[in-house]
């Protein structure tokens, strides 16, 4: 199966994503260059210095078609089950494909590339784009490169192309994410002896703050207004880090950062509660940074597009995931699903894997999608 031997070639790049993605990136650089595709680069490097690429590939010519959008790195993996082989060497037993990446989402770029392989140039009577970026999975960071850079971009936008996010879906399409707020608040202290008045420890501004933050968080978990029973779970989900650096015992925090993260929906407002977490800070000598990394992601579920996403999926309706994916970043494409093979469940955990049959599927899928926006079939 060429998608499974793409999916293995993939895996085995470390793409994490506090490394560079130039490796990987210069790979699929070269398969799609093969197989007929003109390949626009757009490149940045991140706070360590590391430098990230995006690919936005084009095959065919005129307006419209379909865009396939995907992100070439992944989580870490500092722990794995296997003692015979690591994260990043591949390896098939169970009918499964084993491998940091092999469902989120090397496994999704393999079959689109398998799949844009099946349809030849003279068959294209509308374009076909390939787009892979860096950092989606710790701020969307390529993506924003691509919006702000990419000529091709600008050109799927302006010219109504459809698009697809590569994601793990279990080939399910999906019409509505929620998005990703990160929220850093850092309090000082003076760290030294806790023996002594002169040091005093960072924590006690960042006690009543947690108070508050704590306040917050049961709000969200129980008062209706900040649900959406779309989702499952219908909450904000709001997530709450605590660290400080204190070395000892005994020593006094100098530092102490708290790091929340939420999940708004479409449909909810969550300014007001960003507002309090402003204040708040304010009140206790916290300081407050806010990142939106991402927005929510929404289709109609009556719309052409996902109900003939529906028809060529043969599935009976749309769905939702609580997930956020780099759609959120590409808000200015008016028609986009989520849709692509293996199981979010199986994505960043110490196992991951995606089965060989969803790999045969997705392939055998995405070239159904690309005959039927990209060849009128």
């Amino acid at each position: 199966m060429k998608a499974l031997r793409y999916a293995k070639r993939l895996v085995s790049f470390d793409s994490t994503s506090h490394l560079s993605n130039a490796l990987v990136s210069k790979y699929l650089e070269m398969k799609l260059t093969k197989h007929g595709f003109v390949v626009e680069k757009t490149e940045y490097r991140d706070k360590n210095n590391a430098l990230k690429v995006n690919l936005v590939a084009k095959k065919g010519a005129g307006v419209g078609g379909l865009a396939y959008f995907s992100h070439s790195d992944v989580v870490p993996a500092e722990k794995w089950f296997s003692p015979k082989f690591g994260p990043f060497e591949p390896a098939v037993a169970r009918e499964r494909l084993y491998g940091r990446g092999s469902c989120d989402m090397k496994g999704s770029i393999s079959c689109m590339l398998t799949a844009a392989q099946t349809v030849a140039w003279d068959d294209l009577n509308a374009p076909l784009y390939f787009v892979v970026t860096a950092d989606e999975e710790v701020g969307f960071h390529g993506a924003r490169c691509v919006v702000e850079e990419s000529q091709l971009y600008r050109e799927i936008v302006e010219n109504g192309t459809k698009g697809i996010i590569g994601e793990p879906t279990n080939l399910e399409v999906v019409h509505a994410h929620k998005g990703s707020v990160e929220i850093k608040a850092t309090s000082k202290g003076v760290a030294g002896h806790s023996s002594s008045r002169k040091n005093v420890s960072a924590n006690l501004s960042m006690i009543p703050f947690l108070q508050e933050m704590k306040a917050i968080h049961d709000e969200v978990e129980t008062e209706l207004k900040w649900q959406n029973d779309m989702f499952d779970p219908p909450t904000l989900s709001w997530n709450i880090n605590i660290k400080d650096d204190s070395p000892a015992l005994n020593v006094t925090a100098g530092k102490t950062v708290c790091r929340m993260y939420l999940r708004p929906m479409p449909g909810i407002d969550v300014e007001p509660l960003l507002t309090r977490v402003r204040q708040a800070g304010e009140r206790h000598d916290v300081k407050v940074r806010i990142n939106h990394w991402g927005k929510t992601f929404f289709a109609s579920p009556g719309s052409d597009f996902v109900q003939d996403s529906l028809k060529l999926a043969h599935r009976p309706k749309s769905k939702t995931v609580s997930y956020g994916t780099d759609g959120g970043v590409f808000s200015e494409i008016e028609d986009k699903i989520v849709f692509g093979p293996g199981s979010i469940e199986q994505a960043h955990t110490v196992n991951e894997w995606i089965s060989l049959e969803q790999l045969s599927l997705g392939t055998d899928m995405y070239a159904k999608m690309i005959r039927h926006w990209c060849c009128g079939k």
